[in-house]
């Protein structure tokens, strides 16, 4: 029987929590350092303390071999690049020197494969013993690199497929083959098992899709398909419209209204018990969901406001190609999204860079610290759910006053946007 799995801390004489070493150690939590709590319902769940770096994201390249409708490199007029070698040094030599390490994943807004040294790279994290994770298109993925990310020990391995059938796979991976993509993952398992003398268990895959009206219906399909490949997690996230075209394939318009900041409160609560998806639920849940209710199921909150970036909670950098560290995956370069009938641009937001200053004196600068201070309070407007002043078309500010960044009309925030 599967246990129910507690990490327990205790209240000493003076009220104050004390938890587990290797649990503090792990989440950063260490005598000064300031937490934010949450209250729900029943729990008060503590959030990893801003001043902790756990993850950083690595784009070694901004140079792709496709084509992708959904992808944000049609709509910029930047620069292609790749990571020079002392860039990678002087990132590597940062990390070799933290306790406890981060998780390294190399993915930004090119294909990693790309670059010659990638691997080379992932091996040298793992020998000092990072977690390390890595997203491609898999159409690079050669028997002989594959082989070489195992010996390498790569831990995930995440594939984007957006379609289960070759035809609607390239319509949205325009210069892409399904049916390659499929063998390479198949000889990546077969092979995986060939190598005796290391963890065969690793890597594991991840199949991240991006859903859209014209390719919604294959998910299910896309999921049997990964799971025969041996996926063990799956990555689903809405289509970001980039062009007017993606805005017309979007899935979340009324999802974002239904969940404002503003209406979520004044919203009746609906308990719900976990119940079978069948036929004779499906259209009254189906039914219900579609209506402007607030969501409860076993004690949590569904439908809520988010108002919550994934990066800062998982303690999460992002450094560009040429070294530049933004707080975030979405802001490495500056992009545009539709939501409604307004076109949004973000700007890129930079916070100095690795060629010039070591990477934990630029997380620990008062500005950056500030910054993710701010970002988990989210005392930005709401312009996700707003949209009604000219200032909601950029993210430069916003009618709080915060200037320099506002993250009040970002769809990561609000759960609808989700990197792996």
């Amino acid at each position: 029987m599967n246990q129910k799995h507690l990490i327990k801390a205790h209240i000493d004489e003076h009220g104050r929590m004390i938890f587990p070493p290797e649990i503090a150690a792990r989440f950063g939590i260490k005598p000064g350092v300031e937490v934010h709590l949450d209250e729900g319902n029943h729990e008060l769940r503590l959030l990893r303390p801003v001043s902790h770096l756990a993850k950083i994201y690595i784009e070694v390249t901004n140079l792709c071999n496709l084509d992708c409708v959904t992808c944000m490199r049609n709509v910029w007029g930047e620069p292609p690049g790749k990571m020079s070698n002392t860039t990678f040094e002087r990132i590597f030599e940062t990390v070799k020197g933290m306790l406890p390490l981060p998780t390294i994943f190399f993915g930004g807004y090119g294909e990693p494969l790309i670059h010659h040294k990638t691997v080379e790279w992932v091996r040298r994290f793992k020998a000092l013993g990072c977690r390390v994770e890595l997203i491609t298109n898999g159409l690079l993925l050669t028997e002989k690199r594959s082989f070489e990310f195992i010996r390498a020990g790569l831990d995930v391995l995440w594939v984007s497929l957006d379609g289960s059938s070759p035809e609607s796979y390239a319509e949205v991976r325009l210069g892409s083959s399904l049916p390659k993509v499929v063998e390479n993952l198949k000889t990546l398992r077969r092979i995986r098992y060939k190598a005796t003398d290391i963890d065969n268990t690793k890597p594991n895959l991840g199949i991240a899709f991006v859903a859209m009206k014209s390719n919604i219906a294959e998910l299910p399909d896309v999921l049997r398909l990964g799971i025969s490949l041996g996926a063990k997690q799956f990555s689903i996230s809405n289509v970001l419209a980039h062009t007017s075209e993606l805005h017309e394939e979007t899935l979340y318009k009324r999802t974002i209204f239904n969940t404002g900041t503003r209406l979520s409160t004044s919203l009746p609560l609906v308990n719900l018990p976990r119940m079978d998806w069948n036929e004779q639920t499906k259209d009254v849940l189906a039914e219900i969901f579609a209506r402007k209710y607030r969501f409860e199921q076993a004690g949590y909150e569904c439908n809520r406001a988010v108002d919550s970036c994934p990066f800062i909670e998982q303690g999460s950098t992002a450094i560009r190609w040429d070294g530049s560290v933004h707080p975030c995956l979405p802001l490495l370069h500056t992009n545009q999204d539709y939501f409604g009938k307004r076109l949004r641009r973000a700007r890129a937001h930079i916070l100095g860079n690795v060629l010039e200053k070591n990477l934990l004196e630029i997380w620990n600068d008062k500005n950056y610290a500030g910054l993710r201070d701010r970002i988990q309070s989210f005392d930005f407007s709401p312009c996700t759910f707003c949209s009604g002043c000219e200032l909601s078309t950029d993210n430069q500010e916003d009618c709080l006053g915060n200037m320099d960044l506002a993250c009040g009309g970002c769809l990561w925030a609000q759960g609808v946007i989700r990197c792996p």
